[in-house]
Parts: structure tokens; C-alpha cells; sequence
């Protein structure tokens, strides 16, 4: 073989949160599927969300429990419940910059792919001439739209518009001062890469947004996505993630009593804490809505001394006893992209985290948006007011993050009525149904042989494969 021809040899670094460890990982899936030489840089306790499905090489390196005050084995944003030690992990991963260095500088790779969160991985791959690609678990909608936004000034709140921009988006609040300071660095040192890679598919952002893309920042970007169609196998699925709290067989055999479109699924991601009067309010909608659920509750870990009726106060009494037909409630992981799968699923109540809505888009399942921080309404706005493929439940308070209190709730008669736009069967419902179903056949043509990912993926390979050869000449 011409040693032009030889595979490449890439490194993946994702940060240590399962919202962006999975996709960069089934990204990295795609790679290695090629044939290319793939590892992917974590800890040992991370290594457990990686499983034999995947043919790319681990490299481990300690995780800095004790420099941070954090337990053994706990080295994932997932693992925790409270803001200030989700500050320990961030920490904490900062601090493998050394050794990933090391490992960088000893055996260097042809392209490096880092998280946006390493903004120190440009100098390094400046210093070893090797390309770097950004991944930030983005859609290039929501890219575009940050970088609109960091023309308006940072103090204002409030309602706006999204200024120069494809279509006329207006947002019922602002994002926070202290998100875009800490956002606005990273987003500018991610331009100066060689390229975005984005969890996405061309035809749900839009050649409008692509275009934009490169009007307004001359940057490369990649559509290589639904990052969640790596898996094919039911097992692949299932095990995609954390283990799940409930049995995989049990899930499916009680969504397959269902008929078709009749259960929604209500999940607001892995690290999604609302307070207890929200989760009420949630309850008593889902109940009132009268339709089949599953209901997706992050663990909470409360005081071993608690009474079980007083940990889970946010439970009208006597729910369970009278939904137990009717619904399920998952504390903890729950195998979602099987879940949304499923054909007895007709509705996703989501936080708009882009894997869950790519993951919706994937499984051609219609959307009721509840954004909740970070980018979510933005995705929002693609979601419901460009593509069609779902409906507003009406959050409008944007937090910095995951961990927060309320100030506002959305209560339960807006969350019902969410829910029966979707799942009536009225005109309306049919429509966005159809439409988020002809975008989940687009998804998986995607992927395959001869799709806009699968091209997208062929292109970056040669021009990756380019950029190494012509340092042999």
C-alpha cells in the first residue's frame, strides 16, 4: 500500500459528561468503521460508557479525584447531583492537560478532535503541525445564532431578536450574562480550529444555515451525524450510555402492550435536577393529559435518614397506585434512544439537549420543547418554528445551568396542553407527526452509503488524509 493510502491515526479527547462523551465517541465509531486508526483519551471510570460495540483503542489516565476533593471513580458530570461539585469534575478534567500533552507529544496522531472545553488543545496542535477539529455537541443552527447574539450587549434581558439572521426568531428571554462570558471565549477559540464537527445532518439545519455559517465566520464545519445511528443492533442501543436502572427487556415489553403513538416520553436529560414543585406540576399535567408515559427522573440522592414519602414529595399522593397501568417511572439512566425507537411512542418531552433532539429527529418522533439552559432555546426555535416538528410547552426562564432553582414554574396546564397538541390526532398533531417522520427517513439515509453525512465523512477523511500527505512531500 502507498503510504499516501495508510489509514489516519486520530485522537478523540471528549469531555467527561455523558452529554458530550457519547456522541464525540459514536463519532469516533464512524472513523474507525472506515478503517482508521481510532483512540479515544478518558479516565478509567468513564471507561464504562464505551463498550466492546465500539472497535476504537482506549488511552486512560488518572483522574485527579483527590486534587479536587472528589470520591474514587467518581469522574463524569453525570455522577454528581450538585452544582459545586459539577465545578470539581470541570476542575478536575482541566487538570489532565498535562498528561494528555505528554501522551500527545510522545506518539503524536494525524488529527486531533478535542471538545471545545479544551481550548489549550490549539496551542498543542499548533505545536505538533497537526490539524485539530472542535466538537461541542452543537447544532450549527445554535452555533450561528451564538454568534449573532455576541453582537447584542451582554447586559440585556428580556425578549429579542436573533439580529442577521436567516429567518426571524424572536426569544422570549435572554441568555444569561454569566453563560455567554463563559461561552463567548470558547465558541472564538473553537473558529481558529480546522473545522466543527457537528452531531447533525445537513437537511435539519438547513443549506440557509450552512451557507450562513460561511458568510458570517469563513469556518469549516462538518455535518457527520445523528452521531446515535453508529448503533444499529437493539444491544447497541441499549447499551448506549450508563447501564439502565430499569431491565431493557422489561422496558420494551411493556411499550409493545401499547399501541402505536400513544405513550410520550418525558425525559430532560441526564443532569436536568428541577425542583420538587416543578416535578409536581409535571405529575399532575401528565396525569390530568390522561395519556401512556414513561417519565425519566435523575436519581436524587437524599439523606439516607429521609423518609422514602419525604424524598419523593414531588409525587401527588397515590400517583403511582393509580398510573401503574398507565405509566412508568425511570429514577436514574434510562435506554432512550431505544425507547424513542419504539413505534408505541408518539411524543418526546425533552429539554431540547441537542443528542436528545437529534436523537428524536433520528427516530422520526415529534417534540414538546421545555429548554431549560446553555443552547436549548435556540434548538428550541429549530425544532418548532423553522422545521415544524414539534410544539412550545412555554419556558421562558434560561438558566446558567443544569443545577438551579426556579424562580418561575411552568405549570401543569400548559404542560397538558402542550401534550394534547401533539398527541390529539387533531390536524395540527398529524401534520408536525408526518414532518418529523420524513425528517427521521432523512436521518438515516444520511448515514448510509451515499447520504450527506456518510459524503461529509468521505470528505473530511481525504482532506485530512491531504493535509498529512503533503507533510511527506
Amino acid at each position: 500500500m502507498d503510504v499516501k493510502d495508510y489509514p489516519l491515526k486520530l485522537y478523540f479527547i471528549p469531555y467527561l459528561a455523558a452529554g458530550h462523551m457519547i456522541p464525540l465517541c459514536d463519532i469516533a465509531q464512524f472513523f474507525a468503521s472506515r478503517g482508521h486508526h481510532v483512540t479515544v483519551i478518558t479516565t478509567p471510570s468513564n471507561t464504562q460508557h464505551l463498550k466492546p460495540s465500539h472497535n476504537f483503542r482506549l488511552h486512560t489516565l488518572q483522574f485527579p479525584s483527590q486534587e479536587v476533593g472528589l470520591h474514587d471513580g467518581i469522574e463524569n458530570a453525570t455522577a454528581v447531583t450538585e452544582k459545586y461539585n459539577s465545578y470539581k469534575i470541570y476542575t478536575a478534567t482541566m487538570l489532565l492537560r498535562q498528561p494528555i500533552e505528554s501522551f500527545l507529544e510522545q506518539d503524536p496522531p494525524d488529527c486531533v478532535v478535542a471538545d471545545f472545553l479544551y481550548p489549550w488543545v490549539h496551542d498543542l496542535a499548533n505545536k505538533l503541525r497537526i490539524p485539530r477539529l472542535v466538537f461541542n455537541g452543537f447544532s450549527l443552527f445554535s452555533i450561528c445564532a451564538m454568534e449573532s447574539v455576541k453582537t447584542l450587549s451582554i447586559h440585556a434581558t428580556g425578549p429579542f431578536a436573533i439580529p442577521d439572521f436567516p429567518h426571524h426568531i424572536t426569544l422570549s428571554s435572554s441568555p444569561p450574562k454569566n453563560a455567554r462570558e463563559f461561552l463567548e471565549p470558547l465558541l472564538a477559540m473553537a473558529l481558529k480550529s480546522d473545522g466543527f464537527i457537528i452531531n447533525n445532518f445537513v437537511e435539519l439545519d438547513g443549506e440557509e444555515y450552512i451557507s450562513h455559517y460561511k458568510r458570517t465566520t469563513g469556518h469549516k464545519a462538518w455535518h457527520l451525524g445523528p452521531a446515535c445511528l453508529a448503533r444499529r443492533t437493539t444491544l447497541e442501543k441499549a447499551e448506549r450510555g450508563a447501564k439502565s436502572v430499569v431491565s431493557v427487556q422489561e422496558c420494551v415489553s411493556w411499550l409493545d402492550s401499547k399501541q402505536v403513538n400513544s405513550v410520550v416520553y418525558i425525559s430532560f436529560g441526564s443532569v436536568c435536577y428541577f425542583p420538587d414543585k416543578q416535578l409536581f406540576e409535571i405529575a399532575c399535567a401528565i396525569e390530568a393529559a390522561g395519556y401512556g408515559f414513561i417519565w425519566v427522573v435523575p436519581e436524587k440522592k437524599g439523606k439516607e435518614e429521609e423518609k422514602e414519602e419525604e424524598k419523593e414529595k414531588w409525587l401527588p399522593k397515590g400517583f403511582e397506585e393509580r398510573n401503574g397501568e398507565k405509566g412508568i417511572i425511570i429514577r436514574g439512566w434510562a435506554p432512550q434512544v431505544l425507547i424513542l425507537n419504539h413505534p408505541a411512542v408518539g411524543a418526546f418531552l425533552t429539554h431540547c439537549g441537542w443528542n436528545s433532539t437529534v436523537e428524536s429527529v433520528a427516530a422520526g418522533v415529534p417534540m414538546i420543547t421545555w429548554p431549560v439552559h446553555s443552547e436549548q432555546f435556540y434548538n428550541e426555535k429549530l425544532i418548532t418554528r423553522v422545521r415544524g416538528i414539534g410544539v412550545e410547552v412555554g419556558a421562558d426562564e434560561w438558566n446558567f445551568s443544569a443545577f438551579f432553582e426556579s424562580k418561575k414554574l411552568v405549570d401543569r396546564a400548559c404542560i397538558e396542553k402542550a401534550m394534547r397538541r401533539i398527541m390529539d390526532g387533531a390536524d395540527e398533531s398529524l401534520l408536525i407527526r408526518r414532518r418529523a417522520k420524513e425528517f427521521g427517513k432523512t436521518a438515516i439515509q444520511a448515514v448510509q452509503e451515499g447520504g450527506s453525512s456518510y459524503n461529509n465523512l468521505t470528505a473530511l477523511i481525504d482532506h485530512l488524509k491531504r493535509l498529512r500527505n503533503s507533510k511527506l512531500e
